[in-house]
């Protein structure tokens, strides 16, 4: 059987980068229960996941749990043993469970079965997980994943408001199929959502009791029935800043044009398509914010006219008349009274001159400008590299990073803005 064998957490690999653009995970000490559900096998991404972040995973399986998973699993992954035996005569010679508990900077039971929320909310410590749990003083996420009646049931609601009411942190679960063969709630909240709830725990909230409304993606300008005028933004910036305000603390609105992004974590999503609707939305969220970050890649123009049936070809040629749609930055620039109002630049030629006159048209406190030619950067992709321009001709040239890395160098940015 796997022991722990406690003597410090394993440094996590990677190249150096400057601090200021390290993830919020790197070497941050995570402490992964794991417990006997099915859904222990989807623990094991979780931990490649969390790897991958560069955090330091340190798994305590149940006895139950090894049923379904080896430990040698979670050992492979996360690159240091697996706690187990709360009586193995070497590691507890050094109080290994109380070492491991103390040193954990969050503490993440995922699956958490009925059994497991029944011992914490009765004080229980009879397995190493358990007693780990009760010594450990760090934020804990409790992640269930039972059979819908199980969940639903008198005795297991108490139980999770009585963790709650200890300061718990409940992640899910979610509704679906159950490996019991039901429908309902039950299911083992997603990995994304889980890790969303982790970064947010570990991210100090800079922006906590701020409002902010984050725009993303492209806007639709229909042409006929089937066609329509449009970009290929992704709204994958967009996106990261609102998952990134959201983690630091704030209450965050998204209003997003047609992606295929799935809605982030704990955000509120606003849909939209035309440049007109997100006009709209905008500006009716516009005095309940404090800061506005307009990443949306919004059409300019739209077709004068949409034909009510698809446009058949005739001829060669065929000329579309085109008018300018709503200027959403300049009229925010309007009706600004002390927000914090950001604007994006994507160009493709001289991009410092165009940003910096957009900058002060519009009355923005900051624009974001990116060179949509440079390899790498922009539209669709998953990096970028940005440069950012003040009012008082200042700029500041980020390098190439991956765009929720990009995301907190912005929101840093405007935290220094809302302190003034």
């Amino acid at each position: 059987m796997a022991q722990c064998f406690p003597g410090g957490w394993l440094m996590a690999a990677g190249r150096l980068q400057r601090e200021e653009f390290m993830s919020i995970m790197k070497d941050r000490k995570i402490l992964l229960g794991v417990t006997g559900g099915i859904a222990a096998y989807k623990a094991l991404e979780l931990t490649r996941l969390l790897t991958l972040e560069e955090a330091q995973v340190r798994v305590i399986m149940t006895e139950s749990a090894m049923e379904f998973v080896q430990p040698l699993s979670y050992q492979v992954l996360s690159g240091q043993p697996v706690c187990t035996d709360l009586f193995d005569l070497e590691t507890e010679s050094r109080i290994g469970h109380i070492q491991v508990a103390t040193e954990a900077e969050v503490a993440v039971i995922a699956p958490a079965t009925a059994n497991i929320i029944g011992k914490l909310a009765h004080g229980i410590a009879d397995d190493y997980l358990t007693t780990a749990l009760l010594a450990c003083v760090a934020p804990k996420i409790i992640c269930p994943a039972m059979n819908v009646n199980m969940f639903e049931s008198k005795a297991v609601q108490e139980n999770l408001a009585n963790l709650k009411d200890w300061g718990f942190h409940q992640v899910g679960p979610d509704a679906g199929d159950l490996a019991c063969g039901v429908q309902g709630l039950g299911r083992l909240a997603s990995l994304d959502e889980i890790l969303a709830k982790i970064q947010q725990i570990l991210t100090s909230p800079a922006l906590q009791g701020k409002r902010v409304l984050v725009t993303a993606g492209p806007t639709w300008e229909r042409m006929d029935p089937v066609r329509h005028l449009t970009n290929p933004s992704s709204g994958k910036m967009g996106y990261s800043l609102a998952r990134a305000a959201q983690r630091l603390g704030a209450e965050v609105t998204l209003i997003a044009g047609p992606t295929s992004l799935p809605p982030p974590s704990g955000v509120r999503l606003i849909q939209v398509h035309t440049a007109r609707q997100m006009y709209n939305a905008v500006v009716e969220e516009f005095a309940q914010v404090d800061v506005v970050v307009m990443a949306a890649a919004v059409s300019d123009y739209r077709p004068k006219a949409v034909a009510k049936e698809k446009m058949k070809k005739v001829g060669d040629h065929h000329v579309l008349e085109l008018e300018r749609t709503e200027d959403i930055l300049l009229r925010l620039g309007e009706l600004k009274d002390g927000q914090i109002l950001v604007g994006f630049a994507a160009e493709t030629e001289d991009m410092l001159r165009n940003a910096k006159e957009k900058l002060h048209q519009k009355n923005l406190d900051l624009i974001v400008a990116n060179d949509l030619k440079a390899a790498d950067a922009g539209f669709a992709s998953d990096t970028n590299q940005v440069t950012i321009l003040w009012p008082n001709d200042d700029t500041e040239t980020l390098p190439l990073a991956d765009k929720e890395v990009i995301a907190r160098q912005i929101w840093k940015r405007v935290e220094k803005l809302l302190q003034r």
